[in-house]
C-alpha cells in the first residue's frame, strides 16, 4: 500500500498519456498494484485517487455501500471500464509488473490472465463438459486427452466433479445455482489466470451454495490472488486476508481484515462494520 508520484491519464479504449516519471517498484508479494487510480463517467468521478496493492495468493475483498466504487474499480481490472462509453481512467494498474493499460497491452491476454465471476451466474448454453472447455478451444487446444484432463482438473478445483461426472455431456442449464456458479469459476481457471475477480458471487445463492462457494475460494487462493466485491461484511471476515474500505469513490482504509475489524482506523470504517450505515 505505497503512495505513489506518477499518475497517467487514459481515455476509454486504452488512450493515455506520457508518465511523467518511472512508476515505483512493485512490492515482492503484490500481484496487482493500483496507483492514484481515479474512475470518471462523463466527467463524474466514481473512484477517486486510490492507491492499494492486491498481494499474490491472497483473498482482497472491497467494501462499502451501494454506489462506492467497488465494482468500478475491480472492473478496471480486466478493462471491462473500456466498454463504457465516457469513460475517463487516470493513474496506474500493474498486474505481475505489467502495465495493464500500456498502448502494447493485448485485452484478450489480459483477460486469459485476469478471470472475472460475476454476481449472477453466467454459464453458456452448452454442455457442463463444453463450459469448461470452451476457452480452451478458443485458444486453439483441439487434442482432446488434453480437454478433458483440464475439464477434469478444473471441476474437480472447483468442487464439482462428484457431482456432475456422470452427466458432462448434459445442459449446464440444468445446474442449480450453487453449481452454475461452481462451473463459471471452473471455466474461469481452464485457462490457468493469474488473478481471479469476483463480483458479488454468492449474492444471488442460499447459504449452502455459499459455504460451498467460501470454502472453494479458501482452496483456489493456494493457486491465484483473489480479488472479491462483497456487501456481507461477514463473508469479508470470513475469507479474506486484507480489506478495503470504500467511500463515495474514496478508498478509506485498507489494511489486513483482522486488523481493519477490530481496530480500524478511520471512524467512517468502524461506522460501517458496525452497522450505523450502509
Amino acid at each position: 500500500m505505497e503512495a505513489v508520484q506518477s499518475p497517467e491519464l487514459r481515455l476509454g479504449g486504452g488512450l493515455r498519456a506520457p508518465s511523467p516519471s518511472p512508476p515505483s517498484a512493485l512490492p515482492p508479494d503484490a500481484m496487482v498494484q493500483i496507483e492514484r487510480l481515479s474512475v470518471l463517467y462523463a466527467g463524474k468521478a466514481a473512484v477517486r485517487d486510490a492507491t492499494l496493492t492486491f498481494p499474490r495468493h491472497r483473498v482482497s475483498a472491497l467494501i462499502g455501500p451501494s454506489g462506492c466504487g467497488k465494482s468500478t474499480l475491480l472492473r478496471c481490472l480486466n478493462r471491462m471500464n473500456d466498454l463504457v462509453d465516457s469513460v475517463r481512467i487516470e493513474g496506474s494498474i500493474r498486474i505481475g509488473g505489467e502495465d495493464i493499460y500500456d498502448v502494447a497491452q493485448d485485452v484478450t491476454d489480459l483477460r486469459r490472465r485476469v478471470g472475472m465471476i460475476f454476481q449472477k451466474s453466467n454459464p453458456f448454453p452448452k454442455s457442463i463438459y463444453e463450459n469448461v472447455a470452451y476457452s480452451l478451444r478458443i485458444h486453439g487446444v483441439k487434442n482432446r486427452s488434453v480437454l478433458d484432463a483440464t475439464v477434469e482438473r478444473c471441476l474437480k478445483a472447483a468442487a464439482l466433479w462428484e457431482e456432475v461426472h456422470d452427466r458432462l455431456h448434459d445442459s449446464a442449464l440444468g445446474l442449480s445455482g450453487g453449481q452454475q456458479q461452481r462451473l463459471c469459476i471452473a471455466r474461469a481457471i481452464a485457462v490457468e489466470p493469474d488473478v481471479l475477480l469476483m463480483d458479488e458471487p454468492c449474492s444471488a445463492l442460499d447459504p449452502v451454495a455459499t459455504a460451498k462457494i467460501e470454502e472453494l475460494i479458501l482452496e483456489l487462493k493456494r493457486q491465484y490472488t483473489i480479488v472479491i466485491v462483497t456487501h456481507n461484511i461477514q463473508q469479508a471476515a470470513r475469507i479474506s486476508d486484507f480489506t478495503a474500505f470504500m467511500l463515495l469513490g474514496e478508498l478509506v482504509e485498507v489494511g489486513p481484515t483482522r486488523e481493519l475489524f477490530t481496530t480500524p482506523k478511520d471512524p467512517r470504517t468502524e461506522a460501517f462494520i458496525s452497522g450505523r450505515f450502509g
